[in-house]
């Protein structure tokens, strides 16, 4: 079974869709849903329609805002399902790639398989800015680790539910990513890249994720390489 973790934050315009394709995708899943004190009216929205209707389907609720990290690792311990896979709450990433993930780790023998938007080109409707900064973070993890990963910051992580379990995370924003990365590959875990499709949205669409995370995440590379954990 596939553990699907899904942060989410003032996403009430595509979380229905969202999970309807999610739901649709043909694996067995549970789905767990964090709301991380939506203000938007997705909370009504999970409680009237949401939670409690769907057998697979599990609500937790934070009082108050702490970010994505925070989120995922509320989400973490009740994760049943051999594999586990992080999801955004927009329409980025296609649930259909779930398929494509999952067989990466049936061919590799992964411990980690990471859906990367950048082993076919970069997407067209990428920033340049956040071109820039995922090249950056690409070639700190090789640099640092020495280890050959093209897309560090993907949405799309991808884990043996047992591996993620075992990683102590401190995260709370978007740091997820980096922490997740370093501390896996110091441990010495498998990871391996499957291609997945991507369509950027504007912060005018929702997006909320900023150039000072992608500072929080260099600095979150770096620390993770040489503190103890």
């Amino acid at each position: 079974m596939l553990s699907v973790l899904m942060p989410i934050f003032n996403e009430k315009e595509t979380l229905p869709d969202l999970l309807g394709r999610i739901l649709a995708v043909p694996v067995d899943k549970e789905v767990l849903i964090v709301d991380d004190c939506s203000t938007d009216g997705t909370r009504e929205l999970l409680q009237q329609q949401i939670d409690g209707k769907f057998a697979n389907v599990t609500v937790l609720y934070h009082p108050t805002n702490q970010g994505k990290g925070a989120a995922i690792r509320t989400a973490i311990p009740h994760a049943a399902g051999s594999h586990s896979i992080v999801q955004d709450g927009d329409l980025e990433y296609w649930p259909e790639d779930y398929v494509t993930i999952l067989t990466g780790f049936e061919q590799t023998g992964a411990d980690i398989v990471y859906g990367s938007r950048f082993t076919v080109g970069w997407p067209k409707n990428m920033k340049p800015m956040n071109r820039l900064v995922n090249v950056i973070l690409a070639g700190m993890v090789r640099t640092l680790f020495l280890t050959r990963i093209t897309d560090e910051a993907t949405c799309y992580k991808a884990f043996k539910t047992d591996v993620l379990q075992a990683i102590p995370l401190t995260c709370r924003r978007f740091e997820f990513c980096p922490e997740v990365t370093a501390k896996a590959i110091r441990r010495g875990f498998k990871i391996v890249e499957v291609p997945v499709r991507y369509e950027a949205r504007s912060i005018s669409e929702g997006k909320k994720i900023r150039w000072t995370d992608g500072v929080s995440a260099i600095w979150t590379l770096f620390k993770w390489r040489f503190a103890r954990f």
